[in-house]
């Protein structure tokens, strides 16, 4: 069984459902505008007949749809309002691995979910050879999404290509492409540190090994004849 209700904040109106099902398909559906149960199936025909002569049944049902359902559904409404109302802009990147790559548009960070991206070409709208992502959540509640542009860098270079991002009725173009300049580090850095990182852990071991073996080979000498021992305790 299932059942709940709606309710549009703009003019007010209510509407609701109760369903009832056997074995994965409908078996009896409520008609709330007129009030009777329908079935859709042989076999629910016997319940449908049984629960429309049942007045306080249908009565009980349009009690709550429209009353019991739509002051919980406001209250609930009420409590989540500072989530359900929070707006959070995406962050627009264009991405590129090389100059023969493929382009990507990346919009991140945004609330609600609901977003569109749009190649832009010389002004006008551009939809061939696109490829639209998924819609990924962050681990911070926000989404992010990308849309990726297959196109040769003298197509690149001699028009005017951006990415058109809208959301919540706020637009966002991007047109250059991100590079490692900046506060990104260079890959060719970011490889040399980890090589330094891994050169000086070995070098450490190396010198740990060695002083190990010293220490192993070390033996004491013995005092001298009449007992004195400069390490022992004066």
């Amino acid at each position: 069984m299932m059942c709940g209700c709606e309710w549009d904040d703009e003019n007010g109106a209510t509407n609701g459902f109760w369903q009832f099902g056997y074995d994965g398909e409908d078996l009896v559906n409520l008609d709330l505008k007129n009030l009777r149960y329908i079935s859709p199936m042989q076999q629910g025909l016997i319940t449908q007949q049984k629960w429309n002569n049942d007045r306080a049944w249908l009565e009980s049902c349009n009690q709550y749809l429209n009353t019991v359902c739509i002051e919980s559904l406001k209250k609930y409404l009420q409590y989540g309002k500072s989530s359900l109302e929070k707006t959070v802009s995406p962050q627009v990147s264009l991405l590129q691995k090389d100059s023969s790559s493929s382009v990507t548009c990346h919009a991140t960070g945004f609330y609600p979910s609901g977003v569109t991206i749009t190649w832009m070409k010389d002004g006008e709208e551009h939809h061939e050879d696109v490829e639209l992502g998924e819609l990924l959540p962050n681990e911070d509640g926000t989404f992010q999404k990308t849309s990726t542009l297959t196109v040769t860098p003298d197509e690149w270079k001699n028009n005017k290509f951006s990415c058109l991002v809208e959301h919540k009725g706020i637009n966002k173009e991007e047109s250059e492409i991100r590079t490692n300049n900046g506060n990104s580090l260079p890959i060719g850095i970011i490889v040399g540190v980890i090589a330094a990182v891994v050169l000086l852990v070995g070098m450490a071991g190396i010198g740990y090994k060695i002083y190990h073996k010293k220490k192993k080979d070390f033996k004491p000498v013995s005092g001298s004849d009449d007992g004195s021992n400069s390490s022992a305790p004066a």
